[in-house]
C-alpha cells in the first residue's frame, strides 16, 4: 500500500471526541444555563448538523452571550471545566502506548482552553508533549494552528500525521500545512461528516485509535 511507504515520526491528536468525550462538558454548561441537558444535547447536534460553532448552541440558549466571561464565571461558582479517567475514550491508553512502544512521538494538541491542558496533564498519558489552542492563543483551522502543530511535532509536516473527528478542522486545514491525516468516526462530528468529502479526503479512515498502529508500524 502505497501509504505504508511514508515516515509517520509523529502522531498528533485532537481532544473533544478524539480522546476526551465531551458529555461532561456539555452537561455542565447544561446545569449552568439551567436547562433540560437533553435541550444543549440536541441543540449541539442542530449546529453541528448546520456546519456551526458548537459554541452556538449555547449562544442559542442565551443570545450574545461572552463565552469566555461566562466560563469564567462558572469557574469562580466552582461550576469550571472538568474532566477525569472516567472521561477518557478506552482506546486512548493503549494506542498511546503502543505508538511510543512503535517509535512514534505521540503528541496532543487540540481546540481546547488552558485549563484544559492542565486537566490532560494530570491525566498522565502516555505521550511526550502537550498543547492547546488556548495556550498558543490560535485555533484551528487557522493555519498558524498547525505551525504550532509541526514544530511541538519536533518532525517534517510531512512525517506527521494528525488525527482528529471534525473534517472542517482536522482533515482539510491539515492537509494544507502538508500533514497526513486520519480522519475518526467517533462523536457527533466524526460519526455525521464521515461520508463527507472533506472526510473522505484523509489519507486514513479510521474507527478506533488502535487502528493506527498498524498504520504507523505496519
Amino acid at each position: 500500500m502505497f501509504y505504508a511507504a511514508r515516515m509517520i515520526r509523529t502522531v498528533v491528536f485532537d481532544v473533544g471526541e478524539t480522546l476526551i468525550q465531551d458529555g461532561r462538558v456539555w452537561a455542565a454548561w447544561a446545569d449552568w444555563l439551567g436547562v433540560p441537558r437533553h435541550t444543549l444535547s440536541a441543540l449541539v447536534g442542530a449546529v453541528v448538523a448546520q456546519g456551526r460553532d458548537n459554541a452556538d448552541a449555547v449562544r442559542l440558549i442565551r443570545p450574545g452571550m461572552d463565552i469566555e466571561a461566562e466560563r469564567t464565571a462558572m469557574k469562580a461558582a466552582g461550576c469550571g471545566e472538568q474532566f477525569d479517567e472516567s472521561d477518557l475514550y478506552p482506546d486512548v491508553r493503549p494506542a498511546c502506548a503502543a505508538l511510543r512502544e512503535a517509535g512514534a512521538r505521540v503528541v496532543i494538541a487540540g481546540n481546547q482552553t488552558a485549563r484544559a491542558g492542565e486537566l490532560l496533564r494530570a491525566l498522565c498519558l502516555p505521550v511526550d508533549a502537550i498543547a492547546t489552542s488556548g495556550e498558543w492563543g490560535v485555533a484551528k483551522p487557522d493555519p498558524a494552528f498547525f505551525v504550532q502543530v509541526v514544530k511541538l511535532a519536533e518532525a517534517a509536516p510531512e512525517e506527521v500525521l494528525y488525527v482528529g473527528d471534525h473534517p472542517a478542522n482536522d482533515v482539510g486545514p491539515a492537509q494544507a500545512a502538508g500533514l497526513l491525516t486520519a480522519h475518526l468516526r467517533r462523536g457527533p462530528w466524526g460519526h455525521l461528516w464521515a461520508d463527507a468529502p472533506e472526510a473522505a479526503a484523509a489519507d486514513w479512515r479510521i474507527d478506533s485509535l488502535l487502528d493506527l498502529v498498524n498504520i504507523v508500524a505496519p
